[in-house]
């Protein structure tokens, strides 16, 4: 797929008001990038709903890394239960603010590089804290970018790190940071991983479904 018709997809995509993934409901709220941060590590594998729940839980409580680190480990795994993997969540999430305090002064830091050495920080979440936190440039690929992405025929990639770096040189700089919001929303209510709503999809005749053997 050229570039061309990937952005005709994209406008396409953004004039549907789709709902925003939670993360970024969070951003437009708050605009804090420490919140984004937390927010992003409990969205990791666990569905949106449950993501926003458990963030205001945890964050009427602590929502900052001063207040966070006077929680125990059991009453953050109680505040933001059931995310997936809580025990571990909530480890990382005092070790995260400990590291805030100690190395940046509590403030997250806006570089990628520095993002990844955080305990349960991926490269989902580094993209997602700079483009969101800081509105920095970077290119946020999760399990549903990375699938429509290779669905669209737009890049061929094994995993979510070789689609991030075929996108960033294909995909033009004003996209980079609508392109996780936008293709998030189209996977959770249209591009489903299985059996996707083909004929509810407004973009169907652009798609060579590639990889797709069963669509509704």
């Amino acid at each position: 797929m050229e570039t061309e018709t990937i952005i005709k997809i994209l406008k396409i995509l953004e004039s549907l008001n789709l709902n925003a993934p939670v993360v970024t409901i969070i951003k437009e709220r708050t605009n804090d990038p420490y919140r984004i941060l937390i927010s992003t590590i409990l969205s990791l594998r666990t569905k949106d709903e449950v993501t926003h729940k458990a963030s205001k839980r945890l964050f009427n409580s602590a929502d900052a890394p001063d207040k966070m680190i006077k929680l125990t480990v059991k009453q953050i795994e109680k505040l933001i239960y059931p995310v997936g993997f809580y025990h571990t969540k909530a480890k990382n999430i005092i070790e995260i603010s400990k590291i805030l305090i100690d190395k940046y002064e509590g403030k997250v830091p806006d570089n990628i590089d520095e993002l990844l050495e955080l305990p349960g920080v991926g490269r989902k979440t580094a993209n997602l804290v700079v483009t969101l936190g800081f509105a920095k440039e970077g290119i946020c690929v999760d399990t549903h970018v990375h699938r429509i992405s290779n669905r669209l025929g737009y890049v061929k990639s094994k995993n979510p790190y070789e689609t991030e770096m075929q996108l960033r040189e294909k995909l033009p700089r004003n996209w980079w940071i609508k392109y996780n919001d936008l293709l998030v929303a189209f996977g959770q209510t249209i591009c489903k991983p299985v059996s996707p709503l083909c004929s509810k999809c407004p973009v169907e005749k652009y798609c060579p479904k590639i990889g797709v053997k069963k669509h509704r």
